[in-house]
């Protein structure tokens, strides 16, 4: 039985091109890239042609990317950041799905440093309304976090439409776009050959996190995007490392492997796009249809290409996960960073899903197009599952 890996809105595979790159940083030798001498210069030049590659393909400037050890830290530097860093007001808005690290982070700036906090809520779909933000947004508002896709229900928020309201009272507006910049056309808009690219976010985002494993790159690797002349306090303090907005020894092979991640990626994301919508709606209509008790969860269309997330009625996600992971099948019941936590989702709640059915939550996404042989395994599994759990024949 081949196995088959279905999950990786938690962490793509290794492409060869990031293990191709690591490996000639490591075969020339390690060095730090702060030091003055020829093997510290070398290691400086990796970490400059890296950034020069990230921000070619993600429509950036070199000096508006910001290495950090991965997306979680990249969002606390942008909201922590750039909260602490603004003069105007002390009040934070951000939606009800947001990854932990963007909700911590504005809770950590209520709890220590008092920031008032508006949690604007989603619909059914996960979709954060226009009219929610702007009915939130204040002449003081400091910042405005909204991600540009949903990690557990692939739901793809119109984050321009977002912006431009924010743009009304000058806010600085942050995305999270971790999930959604190694599977759509993402651009932060910075360099003139950008202007042209049919991409969002565009230039009314003020800051945009990325993260390497979601592109094929290494773990513990990620960058913040931040918009030439913002201010920014700094999280982490230390030696001056990236302009003196993020302290602390770059990871040089990682990011030389987060690099070419990335420009592999990005050079064929529209074409990888389509392929992986087909695979997806496939697997979503073979579900549906043959599974009884199946729904569906986030926006039907605007959402990840290959991403499928489900709820299934009257079956635990533990079970699932372990009869998929049974037959060769690698999914998650949802977020990998909430790992480990029975309570149901607070992102298929806020969605007004209901406890029990929360805890049913299924989500498989396709770091390439399956097989039939794989959509129809994935059926069986979950058809066998069902009737197992309900006693009924299916």
């Amino acid at each position: 039985m081949t196995a088959a890996y279905l999950d990786a809105a938690a962490t793509a595979p290794l492409r060869p091109e990031a293990r191709a790159a690591m490996l000639a940083v490591w075969d020339a030798g390690q060095a730090n890239a702060s030091s003055v001498h020829s093997a510290g210069f070398r290691a400086r030049a990796e970490v400059d042609a890296a950034r020069d590659r990230i921000a070619q393909a993600l429509g950036a400037r070199p000096g508006e990317v910001v290495f950090t050890s991965g997306g979680t830290e990249a969002n606390t530097l942008a909201i922590v950041g750039l909260a602490l860093a603004r003069p105007r007001g002390r009040h934070l808005v951000t939606s009800a799905i947001e990854h932990s690290s963007v909700l911590e982070s504005c809770r950590y700036l209520e709890r220590v440093f008092g920031f008032e906090l508006t949690v604007v809520p989603v619909d059914a779909w996960g979709r954060v309304a226009p009219e929610a933000v702007a009915a939130a947004l204040r002449p003081d508002t400091t910042l405005l976090s909204v991600g540009l896709a949903n990690a557990e229900v692939g739901t793809v928020q119109s984050i321009n439409a977002l912006a431009e309201l924010a743009a009304v009272f000058g806010i600085p507006v942050h995305t999270d776009a971790v999930q959604a910049a190694a599977s759509l056309p993402v651009s932060f808009g910075s360099r003139p050959e950008s202007a042209g690219i049919a991409a969002w976010p565009g230039r009314g985002i003020t800051a945009m996190t990325v993260a390497s494993h979601k592109f094929g790159g290494p773990q513990g690797v990620g960058a913040l995007l931040l918009r030439a002349g913002t201010p920014v306090e700094a999280v982490l303090h230390g030696g001056g490392q990236e302009g003196g907005v993020r302290s602390g020894t770059e990871n040089v092979a990682g990011i030389a492997g987060f690099a070419a991640a990335v420009s592999a990626a990005t050079s064929t994301v529209g074409a990888t796009a389509w392929e992986l919508m087909a695979s997806r709606e496939a697997l979503v209509r073979g579900v549906l249809a043959a599974v009884p008790g199946t729904a569906l969860t986030g926006d039907p269309e605007e959402r990840l290409p290959g991403h499928a997330s489900f709820t299934v009625a009257g079956v635990s996600g533990e079970s699932l996960l372990v009869a998929l992971d049974a037959a060769g099948l690698a999914v998650s019941s949802g977020s990998a960073c909430a790992a480990g936590q029975s309570d149901p989702s607070p992102v298929l709640l806020a969605m007004g899903v209901a406890p029990e059915l929360a805890q049913t939550a299924l989500r498989c996404t396709l770091p390439a197009p399956i097989s039939e042989r794989t959509r129809e395994r994935f059926v069986d599994v979950l058809r066998a599952e069902v009737s197992r759990a309900t006693g009924t024949r299916v």
